[in-house]
C-alpha cells in the first residue's frame, strides 16, 4: 500500500507561496492574513498558533482581531467591516463555530469574496457550482484534490464516494470531483452503514470527511482503492487519528493518506497560498 504523505505536497505549495510573497515584498506589499477570533477556545488557540507559525515561514504577516466570547453580533460585524475595508488585509479567516448567540451564516457572508481565503461565504461556495470563482475554494476540500493530483491519481470516469456533506468539506469536494469528470456519490449519517460500505466497496476513490472515528473499516474497501482521510479525531488515549481505521484497511487498499501527516498540512499551506494570491490580485487592481 502507498502512503499518500502530505509533506511533499505542502512543501511545494509553501515554496510557491514564499516566492510569490518575496516578489510582492519587492513592491512593498506584505501579504497579510487577518484572523478574527471570538472567545478563547483551546482548539482555536492551538490552530491560531500553528497558523501564525506557518505564515511566518512563507512571508505572510498575520494581524489578529480578538474579541471576548460575550461580544455582540453587531460588534463582530463592525470588526469584520474594518477588516474588509483595510487594504493592507488581503485574506480573512474566522474561527468557527461562533458563539451560539450569533448568526454564523450572516457573519460569514459579510466577508468580501476577494478576501475569503478559506471559501466560507456563499459567494465563494457558489463559484464551485457555477464556475464563477470570485473567492477561493475551501482549503480542506482543495487539499484533498491537490493530494490526488500530486500523486497522479486520475479522476476522469472514476467512481468516487464522499462520506460527509458539510459545506466545509463534503459538498465542495463533490462539486470539485464532478468538475473533474468523476462519477460521484455522497454518503452521510442518514445512509445506513451497510449501504455506505457497499457503495464504498465499488469505489475507486473514497474521501472520508465525516469527522467521526472509525467511519471507514475493512468492509468499505477494495484492493485498488485510494482513500483520502480528511477526518481529525482523537481516540481514548488522546492520539490524533482520522475517520479511517488505518490498521484495519492498511493492507486492503492501494493508497491511503495518513493522519496526522496527510491532508492537514496541505490545508494550512493552501491557506497561506491563498493569502499571497489575494495580495497579488489586490496589487494588480491598484495598478
Amino acid at each position: 500500500m502507498q502512503l499518500l504523505k502530505g509533506k511533499p505536497v505542502a512543501d511545494g505549495i509553501r515554496e510557491k507561496t514564499a516566492v510569490l510573497a518575496a516578489k510582492l515584498l519587492e513592491k512593498d506589499i506584505v501579504p497579510t492574513l487577518g484572523i478574527l477570533r471570538v472567545g478563547a477556545n483551546e482548539s482555536d488557540l492551538a490552530y491560531e498558533n500553528s497558523a501564525v507559525k506557518a505564515a511566518g515561514a512563507v512571508g505572510v504577516h498575520v494581524e489578529k482581531y480578538i474579541m471576548p466570547a460575550d461580544s455582540k453580533e453587531d460588534d463582530v460585524l463592525d470588526v469584520l467591516k474594518v477588516m474588509n475595508e483595510d487594504d493592507s488585509i488581503h485574506g480573512i479567516m474566522i474561527f468557527r463555530p461562533l458563539p451560539a448567540s450569533m448568526d454564523e451564516e450572516l457573519i460569514r457572508n459579510h466577508i468580501l469574496p476577494q478576501k475569503d481565503i478559506d471559501g466560507i461565504s456563499d459567494a465563494s461556495l457558489g463559484g464551485l457550482f457555477t464556475g464563477d470563482y470570485r473567492g477561493f475554494p475551501p482549503c480542506t476540500a482543495e487539499a484533498a484534490m491537490t493530494i490526488l493530483d500530486f500523486y497522479g491519481i486520475d479522476l476522469a470516469g472514476r467512481r468516487a464516494v464522499v462520506i460527509g456533506r458539510s459545506l466545509v468539506v463534503g459538498k465542495p469536494l463533490a462539486m470539485m470531483l464532478l468538475e473533474r469528470d468523476a462519477a460521484v456519490t455522497v454518503c452521510h449519517s442518514k445512509v445506513a452503514r451497510e449501504k455506505t460500505e457497499a457503495l464504498c466497496r465499488e469505489a475507486d476513490i473514497v474521501i472520508s470527511a465525516a469527522g467521526r472515528l472509525k467511519t471507514m473499516g475493512a468492509a468499505h474497501t477494495n484492493p485498488a482503492q485510494v482513500i483520502i482521510d480528511v477526518g481529525i479525531n482523537f481516540d481514548d488515549e488522546g492520539k490524533m487519528c482520522g475517520d479511517v481505521d488505518a490498521e484495519a484497511v492498511y493492507d486492503k487498499v492501494a493508497a491511503l493518506t495518513p493522519v496526522p501527516g496527510g491532508v492537514g498540512g496541505v490545508t494550512t499551506a493552501l491557506l497561506m497560498y491563498h493569502v499571497a494570491l489575494a495580495a497579488q490580485a489586490a496589487a494588480a487592481e491598484n495598478y
